[in-house]
């Protein structure tokens, strides 16, 4: 097909970069022309059409969709290895704590120092305020929020006890899991809040409806070669599926929910 470099931007966790980077390579052979992916720098880039496609949080994609629905739609989103994704595009939100902790179910955290990765995260952030709703609490209910930038980073502030509770990507635990085993004796899981919606594969306004089609069909058949296979089980995915903005009523609700109850979703 030829044509001009086309970029893709991930703003998901640094773990999964590489899976990404699959994902892009494979697009980019597929059409027989140019890609690259980025890591994203600020959602500018998606709301200016600055990158051709990204793989993007689902509450930054409902908020995006807000201002203006041109700016990114969602094409397609992976299916997560494991039982508890019943072979659907969603994924939990897990809440952890140190492995000697008394703590033994969500209650048990009030008054309590509490992780997440970023405000405009949904299974760090968002989801545990609309829990904080479902509950009839407010964000006093902990006694401490500590942003800490990445999943990860939050993993690791529970494991050695710097917080005493954090909502992480059931994903993005997943592969710190596999790839840091030590993890297995320094943090356990409480309960899941969700599932959600996984985060979308979106194209943005710089993309034409047949470049769109043609990008999902390759993603979404991904999957069809032994290389590809190992690639997508290195990501811990069974496969992408192909989605619309329709999937995503689940995380529009809960941030409805949120600005209902007049909670800043501000660091």
């Amino acid at each position: 097909m030829g044509g001009r470099e086309l970029v893709l931007a991930t703003y998901l966790a640094p773990c999964l970069q590489p899976f990404y980077e699959f994902v892009a390579t494979r697009v980019g052979e597929e059409l027989d022309r140019p890609t690259r992916l980025i890591v994203g720098e600020s959602l500018d880039q998606v709301r200016n059409a600055e990158v051709d496609f990204a793989f993007l949080c689902g509450l930054p994609y409902v908020r995006l969709r807000r201002e203006n629905p041109a700016a990114a739609e969602a094409i397609a989103a992976p299916i997560v290895k494991g039982a508890r994704y019943d072979n659907r595009p969603v994924y939990f939100s897990d809440v952890i704590v140190p492995a000697n902790s008394p703590v033994a179910e969500f209650g048990d955290l009030r008054r309590r120092s509490w992780a997440f990765n970023e405000p405009d995260s949904h299974s760090g952030y968002l989801i545990t305020l609309a829990t904080l709703v479902e509950m009839a609490e407010t964000p006093a209910f902990f006694e401490r929020w500590e942003m800490t930038g990445f999943h990860e980073e939050s993993i690791r502030k529970v494991a050695t006890a710097q917080v005493e509770g954090s909502a992480v990507d059931s994903h993005v635990l997943g592969v710190e899991m596999r790839d840091h085993p030590e993890l297995a004796d320094r943090i356990r899981v409480i309960c899941a809040l969700g599932p959600s919606t996984i985060q979308p594969l979106v194209a943005t306004a710089a993309v034409p409806a047949s470049l769109r089609q043609d990008v999902t069909d390759i993603v979404t058949g991904l999957g069809t070669t032994e290389t590809d296979r190992r690639s997508l089980s290195a990501g811990m995915i069974e496969r992408f599926v192909a989605i619309d903005d329709s999937a995503y009523a689940d995380i529009r609700s809960k941030l409805e929910a949120v600005e209902a109850a007049g909670f800043t979703l501000d660091a």
